[in-house]
């Protein structure tokens, strides 16, 4: 019988931290879903009481498969754990689990919380003993545990011991400073085991400093570890994180663990990894790494010459796991047969039936390729996408045209002197035969260019009523004053339900208007049943 590694998620917590990634509540909350959506066991959603963003993150539960769970401090010396204002707050955040960060290390005992080493473990126990009392599942992250356990082993064992007697379901050997080597931590982890702590109540939380986050996380697995934390595409302060998108293909598709191991993502749910990859990177604004293991765009791609021909020959010469597997796709420039079964899939779980004969179907491969090449990305915008399908391969019915718009933007002085920057559009559409003629001032162009668009839609004005634009990112893909622009909008309307639609353009207005338009479209296509499948699950 194969044993469980559980998979745990800190890229709301420990990958906020990340320099330049700030997330606002609405990130936080699409995140969470993708996350929870895809399979994992635990999302850590931050930290509350930590921050206003936080705090309202966690007015309520925001997973409905995975554990919720909120990070904090366990109680303060010299405090009860009833009088700790900080950990009520974690008590009576809307999760399902706590996640207590504590000190293993003895130096930082005494420098950072200026206690003894017996008060902070008494700190540990009373924290557990009152999460597990107010019904939810506790853990503690020994922070600075290998480096403790080096310094005094003694000490550090104390404090594991303590956590898991006093009922934390997880103990986690975290590697804060991202030192440690694989060797280091397999022998730390097996001898935290003999200690008397079970590995199947071990976790481990391995940081990237020396490039070695997934390897260590690797190895703790193989000492008796069965929980693994990490985030999305390996984000974190410094040098990031463990990388679950890499961790949990390995775990799932390579024969020295997945002969012994099982998690939650199995072989179905695997073949989401590249999308979930790639939209995480979208939201973050930010171009994938190509060269990720994976799923990066140059995973499974190959140069015409003697790999090109031997891969057409057989695909394992020169692939180690079928770039199917993980929803990639292989990239030989003498052939484009290796993207069909992914469209197709693509297709099939928005309800679009198409078979690999189908000349739409080249079609629509051609028309992606081509516009890929100019600087769209359809991974993370799923509404443009199945548009884009519908269009090649069906029909999409005609709501309305736009004849055109204009933009105006005008910087000038007011009575008092003072600058004022007045943005104004102008859009002209025709719906049902009659020409309908908007005008509206914004906050910006695009702003003006959006109130324009949907001030008046005539019969179809009350459904776009609820339309809400819930982000909008811009991404330069060239340099100089004439460089191409991406635009992706996020989209979302009363039912909960978020979509994103993308534009390219060398004109930033021009873009956001594609992106727009297809927002409108995609949600008149939803009202009908017509759209909206994957969005709505």
């Amino acid at each position: 019988m194969k044993e469980r590694i559980y998979l745990f998620d800190t890229t709301l917590r420990d990958g906020q931290q990340t320099p330049g990634i700030d997330f606002s509540v609405e990130d936080k909350i699409a995140i969470a879903t993708m996350l929870d959506e895809f399979g994992l066991d635990y999302v850590e959603g931050g930290y509350p009481g930590a921050n206003p963003t936080d705090t309202a993150f966690f007015a309520e539960k925001r997973t409905s498969q995975a554990a919720f769970v909120a990070f904090g401090m366990t109680k303060r010396p010299g405090v009860s754990a009833s009088n700790d204002p900080g950990l009520a707050v974690l008590l009576q955040a809307q999760s399902d689990a706590i996640c207590f960060v504590a000190k293993s290390w003895d130096y930082h005992v005494k420098v950072a919380l200026g206690c003894t080493n017996e008060e902070n473990l008494e700190c540990i126990a009373e924290s557990v003993k009152a999460a597990v009392a107010a019904g939810k599942e506790a853990m503690v992250d020994c922070e600075h545990f290998f480096d403790g356990y080096k310094a005094n082993p003694a000490y550090a064992l104390a404090c594991a011991k303590t956590a898991y007697e006093a009922g934390a379901r997880w103990v986690v050997l975290c590697d804060t400073n991202g030192g440690a080597q694989p060797p280091e931590i397999r022998a730390i982890a097996e001898a935290v085991i003999a200690a008397g702590v079970p590995g199947h109540c071990l976790g481990i939380h391995a940081h990237n400093d020396t490039g070695q986050a997934v390897a260590n996380s690797l190895a703790a697995i193989e000492a008796g570890v069965r929980q693994i934390q990490g985030t999305l595409n390996g984000i974190g302060e410094r040098c990031g994180n463990a990388n679950l998108v890499t961790l949990i293909p390995t775990l799932a598709l390579k024969d020295s663990y997945s002969t012994r191991f099982e998690s939650a993502i199995d072989t179905e749910r695997l073949v989401n990894l590249t999308l979930l990859s790639h939209a995480f990177d979208e939201l973050l604004n930010r171009s994938p790494d190509h060269q990720m293991p994976y799923v990066g765009a140059s995973a499974f791609a190959t140069k015409a010459g003697i790999h090109a021909s031997a891969l057409l020959k057989d695909p394992r010469t020169y692939e180690h796991v079928p770039p199917e597997s993980v929803g990639n796709f292989r990239k030989v420039m003498v052939s484009d047969q290796g993207g069909k079964a992914n469209f197709i899939n693509a297709l099939k779980r928005r309800g679009i039936e198409v078979t690999k004969d189908d000349p739409k179907l080249d079609r629509l491969i051609s028309i992606v390729k081509e516009r890929e090449a100019t600087g769209y990305a359809y991974e993370g915008a799923d509404a443009s996408f199945e548009l884009l399908a519908r269009r090649t391969l069906g029909t999409i019915p005609e709501f309305f045209s736009v004849e055109g718009f204009r933009v105006m933007v005008e910087r000038r002085f007011d009575s008092h002197g003072r600058v004022k920057i007045v943005s104004e559009a102008v859009v002209k559409m025709v719906i049902d035969g009659h020409t309908i003629m908007s005008v509206a001032e914004g906050d910006g162009p695009v702003n003006a260019l959006d109130l324009a668009l949907r001030k008046d839609f005539g019969k179809y004005q009350h459904e776009i009523d609820d339309l809400v634009l819930a982000d909008f990112k811009v991404r330069i893909l060239n340099g100089g004053t004439e460089a191409v622009t991406r635009v992706l909008i996020e989209s979302t309307d009363s039912d909960g339900v978020r979509w994103w639609t993308v534009g390219v353009s060398e004109n930033i207005i021009d873009a956001s208007f594609q992106a727009l338009m297809d927002s409108v479209i995609y949600k008149l296509m939803k009202n009908r049943q017509l759209a909206g499948k994957i969005a709505a699950e």
